[in-house]
């Protein structure tokens, strides 16, 4: 599967949009300035980056506690999602939902999510959805190890294998469950082995490199098109931070960080990139600082917005 060099520099800004987006989180959040718990993508970049690139926009997405880069690879625009993290009512969910909680449906966005297996049901849910209204649209679920383990996920897989409904699960692998590692936690090494208990196709992706899950996601996203079912696709990957910031992080050593961060996705990316001759060195610059003045933008709006009023505490719930 051969990438243009659009499309190459298209998903090397996403990966760098996220990357920027959630340093600056770290660094507005240890100030004061976020409420809340944030648990933040960095180093996972390349994983929204690949799937996000091959869908469309009628199509949907679940996300997860760690969702940032999710909605910002789905297209999420940066100005209500720093607005929402900052409690201000101009935010996606007028600062009531906060980082856990931030949707766009018009976007297909179906909302982060604080619960660990709150997801598949979710996107099993729009694939049905999907094939009710005769859409060629397709439903992506993002989750993590921990939430392999969860009922609600074989459930959810269980229902779209016997109904052969256009969903992808997209197994972000970090390797730990907040402090528990995999190996603790699960007997197969590899997570997508358990796709053979519901015969749909498990695929194990080098999750730090964009072009491999890229790859992996357009044959999954096309079967689930055609009508041939779900697929399970595992991407072994490691965030950077702790499960939330200020977690200290106890449970890993240093060498097993830097071993990943030599793996980092986005050098990786921007090697490929120059070694190719698709983009300068120069122009990588240049992508990171329109990247910049965009957050620069975007924190700015957040600052300026109004907080949320608890007076509309109750406006726009559904279900209490």
């Amino acid at each position: 599967m051969s990438l243009s060099n659009e499309q190459m520099v298209e998903i090397y800004t996403t990966m760098v949009k996220i990357r920027m987006f959630e340093e600056n989180v770290s660094e507005l959040f240890a100030a004061g300035k976020i409420p809340g718990f944030v648990h933040l993508y960095i180093g996972e970049e390349a994983v929204a980056s690949g799937v996000c690139a091959c869908l469309n926009k009628d199509d949907y997405i679940t996300s997860t506690h760690r969702g940032h880069g999710h909605l910002i690879a789905k297209g999420g625009d940066l100005q209500l999602m720093m607005a929402e993290l900052f409690g201000r009512s101009t935010g996606y969910c007028k600062g009531k939902g906060g980082s856990m909680h931030i949707a766009d449906v018009e976007l297909g966005i179906l909302g982060a999510n604080g619960i660990v297996g709150g997801g598949p049901p979710l996107a099993t849910g729009a694939a049905i959805a999907c094939e009710h209204d005769q859409k060629q649209a397709v439903s992506v679920c993002f989750f993590g190890d921990g939430a392999s383990n969860q009922g609600t996920t074989h459930e959810a897989m269980n229902l779209a294998a016997c109904w052969k409904l256009p969903v992808v699960f997209v197994n972000e692998n970090n390797l730990y469950g907040i402090s528990c590692c995999t190996d603790k936690s699960t007997c197969v090494a590899d997570l997508a082995d358990r796709a053979a208990s519901y015969d749909i196709p498990g695929v194990v992706v080098d999750g730090n490199d964009v072009v491999a899950v890229y790859e992996a996601a357009t044959e999954a996203i096309a079967r689930a098109r055609k009508g041939d079912g779900p697929s399970w696709i595992e991407c072994k990957t490691y965030r950077h931070h702790g499960h939330f910031e200020g977690d200290p992080c106890t449970y890993r050593t240093d060498d097993e960080l830097q071993e990943w961060k030599a793996k980092d996705p986005l050098p990786r990316m921007e090697a490929k990139l120059i070694d190719n001759k698709v983009l300068s060195a120069d122009e990588v610059e240049g992508i990171k600082a329109k990247v910049k003045e965009e957050l620069e933008k975007a924190i700015s709006f957040a600052e300026s917005s109004p907080m949320a009023d608890p007076a509309d505490l109750l406006e726009d719930v559904y279900t209490v």
